[in-house]
């Protein structure tokens, strides 16, 4: 018996290391150890030996079988590896970022706008300042002389930041807060332009984002008048959209300028002659402007009695879809990639 056990031993090492599968290993388990191998009909054999070769031959049967059940569980778990490896392996989804050479990216068109307006005002011999996007209600408000009713105060416009006393901590509603900060900052002269993102409470629509973008000028000077203002409008106008476009000014109110005015540019789709977008008037507001109020200056350290200056502001999302077109705002938002290439 003791050969019989040697040589299935060896067959069934054997057959267990020649299975290529779960399934096989599963058949041979069941033909090397189950109830009806030849292991098993040894084993009923053993009640007809005598006591001592009983013994003998009992003992090795169980180091055989006990043999034969590691192999098969050391074949099942490098059989189970390969497996789930391969199952991986067709699973397996490449994320590996392709860099097609032939098809380079870009910047998105708001940061191109502000990349190109920033070199049209600084060729005009103005400076590039940024300021903090959570401001406190002085900056944003009180120091632009803002009275303390105003309603863009109110919380359906503006986004307050729940920080120190309530209402005293807001996202900005515009980059104007900068420009206080460059007069506290600096002596005059300051020609400055002040590009940056803003925030208000509005519900997002063709022409309007709760989040948006602003470039604001500031110059004060000796000697500075409307005539300047209108003047710099105009030649920013024809060195953006090109000497085709003008400006015209036209008279309004803002807290924080005096006088004030609305400035239109002439409508880049028709160039003046009427169309839809400028509702037959061959005009399209851009943005706002004014003379720096004398209290503004005085907020910022300045004396509006030597000094004077200009302020103006306009939405360059807006401007860009001026510029090429574009119907709707929303649309520079969504990141289509359709709709980016174009630009």
């Amino acid at each position: 018996m003791i050969d019989d056990l040697e040589r299935l031993h060896d067959a069934g090492r054997q057959r267990v290391a020649a299975a290529t599968d779960l399934d096989a290993l599963h058949e041979v388990d069941v033909e090397v150890l189950g109830k009806r191998s030849e292991l098993s009909a040894l084993k009923q054999k053993l009640g007809a030996m005598d006591a001592d070769e009983r013994r003998s031959a009992g003992r090795r049967l169980n180091e055989v079988r006990s043999a034969l059940e590691v192999h098969i569980a050391e074949r099942r778990r490098q059989l189970e590896s390969d497996a789930r490896r391969a199952r991986l392996a067709a699973e397996r989804l490449d994320l590996t970022e392709v860099i097609d050479t032939t098809e380079l990216g870009h910047l998105h068109l708001v940061t191109q706008a502000h990349d190109q307006l920033e070199d049209v005002f600084v060729g005009m011999g103005f400076t590039v300042a940024e300021g903090p996007e959570i401001e406190t209600e002085w900056y944003n408000f009180g120091a632009l002389n803002f009275p303390p009713d105003h309603p863009a105060r109110a919380m359906y416009d503006t986004l307050y930041v729940e920080f120190g006393e309530p209402e005293s901590t807001l996202l900005r509603t515009h980059t104007s807060p900068v420009q206080m900060r460059v007069l506290e900052a600096n002596d005059p002269p300051i020609y400055v332009v002040c590009p940056g993102r803003v925030f208000r409470s509005d519900t997002p629509d063709a022409s309007h984002m709760p989040v948006f973008h602003q470039i604001e000028g500031l110059v004060v000077d000796r000697g500075i008048t409307m005539g300047d203002l209108a003047g710099t409008l105009e030649a920013f106008t024809s060195a953006y959209f090109g000497g085709a476009i003008h400006s015209r000014l036209r008279p309004s109110y803002f807290p924080f300028t005096e006088p004030s005015a609305e400035f239109d540019i002439t409508c880049v789709i028709c160039e003046g002659s009427g169309c839809q977008t400028c509702k037959r008037t061959g005009w399209i507001e851009l943005g706002g402007c004014g003379m720096v109020h004398p209290n503004v200056l005085r907020n910022g350290g300045v004396d509006p009695e030597e000094y004077t200056g200009f302020a103006f502001g306009f939405g360059t999302d807006r401007l860009s879809l001026m510029r090429y077109g574009i119907s709707d705002l929303r649309e520079m938002f969504t990141n289509d990639i359709r709709f980016l290439r174009q630009f």
